[in-house]
């Protein structure tokens, strides 16, 4: 019944995420069937997971927290499936984050150091709330983010709601992230006022915009040219082509983003409290200690 109702979440035209058992299973069911089933799953929990309408079905959001809980109990009976019945393991991990290089740089160094012949990892670059929400539904195991003065209230409240914790690795001042051939890309520190008369670029947050889920320092300044994007390949480019800046944490990973761009103190800088969530009271498994264990390392790299 679990598996049905997560297929019939499931887009139609994504990979399906479970067996070829649990597909076929759902592609014999017909519609009428699977009305009855989703109904008789709605009254055995005592929950309306969809609610139906002449236009369609949309999922609760019980239906969705039940959804994160079902995902996972198959997920579970997959790994005792393929270690006990089939003979195989295969180990997985998972970890969402805000858009830093020296995060994705880490999870490489995991990969590497996990040595294994068979895995399933999984890096997801997202939104501020995604990256909890991720790991409040199972999806990742570890998100990381960011706390300051301004949003700290804010951001635990969240991290509270969603049974999650947050652990502090290390704490950074703001700099100014541009291209090496910016204007003010010789100075040796850079003031608000100086970057007035260029773009500044800012991570899109989508559904769930706030200025207290910003990526980016100084949210709530009164910008006079601001570019928002969700891609930070295109954020890189709009640097070279429009002399254009983001406000980082000063940790940058050369090996990844390239020499052509650099990092300046900023005038009125503020203190990043860079760290990771949680499920709370969960124990980190294995691959997960080895990634914290590699985010730690650039505490010794702050400029």
């Amino acid at each position: 019944m679990l598996f049905l109702f997560v297929m019939i979440r499931q887009p139609h035209n994504s990979t399906p995420l479970y067996s070829s058992a649990a597909s076929d299973v759902y592609k014999r069911q017909s519609q009428p069937s699977l009305s009855e089933t989703v109904k008789e799953l709605e009254q055995e929990i005592g929950l309306q997971i969809f609610m139906r309408s002449n236009r369609g079905i949309i999922i609760t959001p019980e239906g969705e927290e039940f959804l994160g809980y079902a995902r996972q109990v198959i997920d579970q009976y997959g790994i005792l499936k393929a270690r006990y019945v089939e003979k195989q393991r295969k180990e997985k991990f998972s970890v969402s984050m805000q858009h830093y290089t020296f995060a994705v740089k880490a999870f490489v160094e995991t990969v590497k150091k996990a040595g294994m012949d068979s895995y399933e990892f999984a890096a997801n670059e997202t939104t501020t709330y995604d990256v909890m929400e991720n790991v409040r539904n199972f999806k990742s195991e570890i998100g990381v983010l960011y706390l300051n003065d301004f949003n700290e209230q804010v951001l635990m409240k969240i991290i509270r709601e969603k049974g999650l914790e947050f652990e502090e690795l290390f704490a950074c001042d703001t700099y100014v992230y541009l291209w090496s051939g910016h204007p003010l890309a010789g100075q040796s520190v850079i003031s608000m006022e100086e970057l007035d008369e260029y773009p500044c670029l800012s991570f899109d947050q989508g559904r769930n915009s706030s200025l207290y889920l910003a990526e980016e320092m100084k949210s709530t300044y009164d910008y006079k040219r601001l570019i928002k994007a969700n891609d930070r390949a295109t954020l890189l480019n709009f640097m070279i082509g429009l002399n254009a800046y983001t406000l980082c944490s000063g940790i940058i990973c050369e090996e990844l983003n390239g020499s052509d761009y650099m990092a300046i103190p900023l005038k009125e800088t503020e203190k990043m409290r860079i760290g990771y969530v949680k499920r709370k009271g969960a124990s980190i498994s294995h691959i997960g200690q080895i990634y914290i264990e590699e985010l730690k390392k650039y505490k010794e790299k702050i400029m």
